[in-house]
């Protein structure tokens, strides 16, 4: 299973709580940290990419000083994605395989959009919320100020491009207790989902259609 959201949009909250279910995460986030951790050939490619500058004084990466390279210049996010997503794409196969054969794995991938990436999945289930709430949250827990908060979400895809892939939409302009129960029904369709597959929801797979597409097809036969 792939799952995605915009950046505030509460994806993480999604993930622990089907962790909680009894789903295996893959965290591209996560994994995406590690493949340039101080001592990694992906990191050596950072710097030899936008220089010095993004280290830290520690020899680590400098988030917030590369954040504001590349989310200020399109062409310079592509290098950087250029570099890191291959890594982050082996290391996740490494993680799929080494899952147990019953699992359910859920690919957690913030840009599962942007890099045409849902023909990889049995089921997309996109985490929605409204760009105003996303804006408020990244402000409020995340410190960013409303500049740096609205130059994050422009350089993803459009909440409208998110809804398009969607199997399943998990809406998360709820509350907490609401968004729970969601997440046991979604847990409860991918369960069922696998029982009909007969074997667990995992990627690469071959190339599938959104629900959506899928149902405008059946409408145009009909």
């Amino acid at each position: 299973m792939g799952l995605t959201g915009g950046i505030g949009a509460g994806k993480s909250e999604v993930s622990r709580l089907l962790v909680e279910c009894g789903a295996v995460l893959i965290d591209a986030d996560r994994i995406a940290r590690e493949v340039v951790a101080p001592g990694t050939p992906g990191l050596e490619a950072v710097v030899e990419a936008f220089g010095q500058d993004v280290l830290a004084e520690d020899g680590s990466l400098d988030r917030p000083r590369l954040g504001s390279i590349v989310f200020a210049d399109p062409e310079k996010l592509a290098v950087l994605n250029s570099i890191v997503h291959p890594l982050v794409s082996a290391r996740s196969r490494e993680l799929q395989e080494a899952a147990p054969e019953d699992a359910v794995v859920v690919h957690d991938v913030p840009l599962l959009t942007e890099n045409g990436l849902a023909p990889q999945y049995d089921v997309v289930v996109v985490v929605d919320a409204s760009p105003q709430t996303q804006l408020d949250r990244l402000v409020r827990l995340r410190g960013m100020t409303e500049e740096d908060a609205r130059a994050r979400m422009a350089a993803q895809a459009t909440r409208e491009e998110r809804l398009r892939i969607a199997d399943i939409v998990i809406d998360n302009d709820v509350p907490l207790e609401r968004l729970r129960q969601r997440v046991k029904e979604v847990w409860e369709d991918l369960r069922r989902r696998e029982r009909e597959l007969g074997q667990k929801p995992r990627g690469p797979q071959a190339p599938r259609k959104p629900q959506a597409e899928r149902r405008q097809q059946e409408q145009r036969e009909e």
